[in-house]
């Protein structure tokens, strides 16, 4: 079973410090022109002593930003700020990147404890979803705030509380189910008061596998959990499969590899890493995904074993060479990795360069 309580979102902290009634506020992103230090949707949580997780930035913005909150912890007043970005490199103090940001901060998101709550379920769930944030603003002093919940499953309901173009952008979004997507939309109402629509997809971790707990796949299972993925190791030794030995798996399989890992469902948001202590059972975990659909297969060896394994799987014809073509093997960029360390380091950042290009392909 996979340990829910060390995957990690914003919006879980969040909840966490909601469910402890500690005084926080929330700062997104909502808007980028031109070069900025985040992307729309990068979240910070900040409380009276200043930020708690995340980041908008850093530099002179999150500062302010952060100074900001602070004092919207007292005052509970909520706001949607412009930050220009393109000052003179001769000010000190001033950020020269050459663009802008939106940031919406939240004073009161406890008063959405209930969607939040909703978020959490759904994502270890593995159910994407849509967040929308409904901001109306009166001439920059009184801000009003709504959330929604969107899923494939509650979207004729909840919908019906939202106008058409925000509900049809919603539903594009659940189609696409783009990772990390940020939409901004403003409404004017009045030359005074404005509807700011906010709609952020959150989506569920891709999924690594890791078959083999050894040295490489140890260290593999750390980097993937600081890389955002939900991690399950495989290895039919128990002395190896525990969790003493892989404290960063969020879950860990042993015994025979059909009656664990072979249950496993595998879709396109799946990386497996084939790392196991011999070529045989390497081999066998292969041939049971090799025809998966995974976005992701790649096989640690030396060339002349994956020769070898290449050979077997084309004389037995338990894969076309169509199919053992989409196969990263050997496994991981070429930095002339020569450490165990330096091994891992490699495939992860295959995973994160495969990881990218699979969401611009779905965007």
């Amino acid at each position: 079973m996979v340990d829910t309580l060390s995957i990690k979102h914003i919006y879980f902290d969040l909840l966490e410090r909601i469910q402890k009634n500690e005084s926080c506020v929330v700062a997104t992103v909502t808007g980028t022109h031109g070069s900025t230090p985040q992307k729309q949707g990068s979240t910070v949580i900040i409380g009276k002593d200043g930020i708690c997780a995340g980041t908008v930035g850093g530099g002179v913005v999150e500062m302010e930003i952060e100074k900001i909150g602070m004092g919207a912890v007292g005052t509970k007043k909520t706001g949607y700020y412009r930050f220009d970005l393109n000052h003179d490199i001769s000010e000190e103090n001033a950020a020269i990147c050459g663009g802008g940001m939106n940031i919406f901060l939240d004073a009161s998101p406890e008063k959405h404890k209930v969607i939040f709550e909703m978020v959490r379920k759904a994502t270890i769930n593995r159910i994407p979803g849509v967040l929308v944030t409904s901001c109306i603003t009166n001439s920059g002093k009184n801000v009003s705030v709504e959330r929604f919940w969107l899923t494939k499953e509650n979207f004729s309901n909840e919908s019906k509380n939202l106008s058409g173009e925000i509900s049809e952008v919603a539903e594009i979004m659940l189609l696409n189910q783009i990772p990390d997507e940020f939409r901004e939309i403003t409404f004017k109402s009045t030359e005074e008061a404005e509807q700011l629509v906010f709609l952020e997809s959150i989506t569920p971790l891709p999924k690594l596998i890791i078959a083999g707990a050894g040295h490489v796949g140890t260290a593999l299972s750390h980097l993937g959990k600081l890389l955002d993925f939900e991690v399950t190791v495989w290895d039919d030794r128990t002395e190896f499969a525990n969790k003493k030995h892989l404290p960063d798996a969020h879950q860990i399989l042993s015994g025979n590899m059909e009656d664990s890992l072979g249950k496993l469902d595998v879709d396109r948001d799946t990386f497996i890493v084939i790392a196991t202590r011999g070529h045989k059972k390497d081999a066998d975990v292969l041939r049971k995904f090799i025809n998966s659909g995974a976005g992701y297969i790649g096989m640690i060896g030396s060339r002349r074993k994956i020769e070898f394994v290449h050979e077997s799987f084309m004389i037995n014809g338990w894969a076309a060479q169509e199919q053992w073509n989409k196969i990263y093997s050997p496994v991981g960029l070429d930095i002339q990795a020569k450490t165990v360390q330096e091994i891992a380091v490699s495939i992860a950042a295959q995973l994160i360069l495969v990881r990218n290009q699979l969401k611009k392909w779905n965007g």
